[in-house]
């Protein structure tokens, strides 16, 4: 039986990789902080599939703890600190997690399971404000935020790894994914938040934005700049993606796209639409939720995907939106019930 082992366990990818692994048959170990595992998350029902392994991504001692007893096959490290706009706030943090951590599991797959495949996620943040498009493997980073410059360490790192020790890295360049899974902190949930309370007339939500204020507040939805585009997936198919990166002979690099670019005029257009209502009635543009520095327009070119992995996203843009409205939609109707 293949074995695998998961950092980032309780977040929307980690839960789905999980329950892709294990329908596969693979024995399945997920990394996880103990305030994070013992309290809901996107992981809680697999609890009696899997093997848990407590620890912190900052320390080495922890990870290396972790490949010793669960002996991996495969190691997926998809942790990390992964809200681009809070890393403003958290840049040392950031950097401990998503660049110093992902070393320190390196140096110990060196160590203690050199045969190890890794597959580490990289993100199509790293692009930032770059001036060509649509982006592929070989497109340089020019990171526009701390979380988009510690996660190009951490990629570069992995290529050093990979290329000093033998060992087996690929990164997956992952553009934006979303699902029913994200929490209300991701701009793409968000919307589709807003769009179920307008749905079910609540004109002040219970959940906050970052700012503290309702999320919907007197019936308006409150996002930044409406003029940024995004290549927006669904996050079931790029998981898929992560398991056939590391079923290739040799570690190699993979961006993971549609390949379709969306503003975020699209995306509330989209999950409006669903509701039957006009989403410039609900939405506004509220300057004070703009990043400091905004990333140019982020478009996948999967061309090495399709050609070397053979892989096709199969849920389409309006069809994931669709998804995650419904989702919402159900969530705060329970609530109103009960």
């Amino acid at each position: 039986m293949t074995r695998a082992l998961i950092t980032g366990i309780t977040g929307q990818d980690g839960s789905y990789l999980a329950e892709f692994l294990l329908d596969k048959g693979y024995e399945v170990f997920g990394f996880a902080r103990q305030t994070s595992w013992y309290r809901p998350n996107c992981a809680s029902h697999l609890a009696h599939r899997l093997t848990v392994l407590f620890g912190d991504m900052t320390e080495g001692t922890d990870i290396g703890n972790a490949i010793q007893e669960s002996k991996p096959d495969e190691i997926y490290n998809l942790a990390s600190q992964s809200r681009p706009g809070e890393s403003w706030a958290t840049a040392p943090e950031t950097l401990l997690v998503n660049g110093l951590g992902a070393v320190r599991l390196f140096e110990s797959v060196r160590h203690n399971k050199p045969n190890a495949r890794v597959y580490h996620a990289s993100s199509s943040e790293m692009y930032g404000r770059t001036a060509s498009g649509p982006q592929n493997e070989s497109t340089a980073f020019n990171p526009a935020n701390p979380y988009a410059a510690a996660k190009v360490y951490a990629h570069h790192m992995a290529a050093i790894y990979r290329d000093s020790y033998g060992l087996y890295i690929a990164n997956g360049i992952l553009f934006n994914h979303e699902s029913e899974r994200r929490p209300l902190h991701f701009l793409a949930q968000k919307v589709a938040y807003g769009a179920a309370c307008a749905s079910l007339g609540i004109a002040n939500s219970p959940d906050r934005n970052e700012r503290g204020r309702p999320i919907v507040e007197d019936g308006k939805l409150a996002l930044g700049n409406l003029a940024v585009a995004r290549d927006w997936g669904y996050a079931p198919d790029f998981v898929r993606a992560m398991w056939m990166i590391l079923q290739q002979e040799k570690p190699t690099d993979f961006v993971i796209g549609t390949g379709k670019l969306h503003t975020l005029n699209d995306l509330c257009e989209a999950a409006y639409r669903c509701i039957g209502l006009d989403w410039e009635q609900c939405v506004f543009s509220d300057p004070a939720l703009v990043r400091p520095l905004e990333p140019g327009s982020s478009l996948a070119d999967p061309s090495r995907a399709r050609k070397v992995l053979g892989w096709q996203p199969t849920v389409s843009f309006e069809e994931m939106v669709a998804k995650m409205v419904r989702a919402q939609v159900k969530r705060l109707q329970s609530l109103i019930d009960n």
